[in-house]
Parts: structure tokens; C-alpha cells; sequence
């Protein structure tokens, strides 16, 4: 499986920003799609994931901000990222779990205040 992640940029706090990732290879429709953030000095974090069901988990610190979103047909996972705050800045990462755990190459987001 590859993960092909695209969209993070930098921002001005309050901005949005999307940022989207596309599977491919030997893909299973089942699979949990997410995307982690890794802020320097700091632990790869869990943000949002989704479910092919489109069921829904997000970090307490993104809810009511990010939104997270999938096309099974087209095997990609959106993220939605509105009312951005400096703490959000931090490299995002798309993630694929079916039996292993894969990841994309890392996008930056940087949020100025």
C-alpha cells in the first residue's frame, strides 16, 4: 500500500486549510483511514480517523474544527482543518490499517499567530 498525502502549507492563525491523501496498491475497502500529526520534540499523535462506515474518531483538541472524510471509491481520506491555532503546526501524516499499519511521506502544516 502507498500513501500519497498532499495539501499543508502555512497559514495564519484562524485560517483553514485541507489537506487530502490517496491509497494505492493492494487496498481493502475495510480499512481505517486516518491522519497523525507529529509537532517537533513531541509523540506522533492520533487526529481523526474514519471507518469505510464513515465512523468517525478525532483528537479532543481538533473536535468541532477538523473534519475528516473518505471516498471509498476513489481510496482517498480528506481532513478539513478550520479555525487553525498555532498548536496545530506540526507534520500530518496519512494513515492506512488493514492487518499492517501503513504510512504516507508527511505533510507540514505551520500555523502563524
Amino acid at each position: 500500500v502507498q500513501l500519497q498525502a498532499s495539501g499543508g502549507g502555512l497559514v495564519q492563525a484562524g485560517g483553514s486549510l485541507r489537506l487530502s491523501c490517496a491509497a494505492s496498491g493492494d487496498i481493502v475497502s475495510s480499512a481505517i483511514m486516518g491522519w497523525y500529526r507529529q509537532a517537533p520534540e513531541k509523540q506522533r499523535e492520533l487526529v481523526a480517523s474514519i471507518t469505510r462506515g464513515g465512523s468517525v474518531k478525532y483528537a479532543d483538541s481538533v473536535k468541532g474544527r477538523f473534519t475528516i472524510s473518505r471516498d471509498n471509491a476513489k481510496n482517498t481520506v480528506s481532513l478539513q482543518m478550520n479555525n487553525l491555532k498555532p498548536e496545530d503546526t506540526a507534520v500530518y501524516y496519512c494513515n492506512y490499517i488493514w492487518g499492517h499499519e501503513y504510512w504516507g511521506q508527511g505533510t507540514l502544516v505551520t500555523v502563524s499567530s
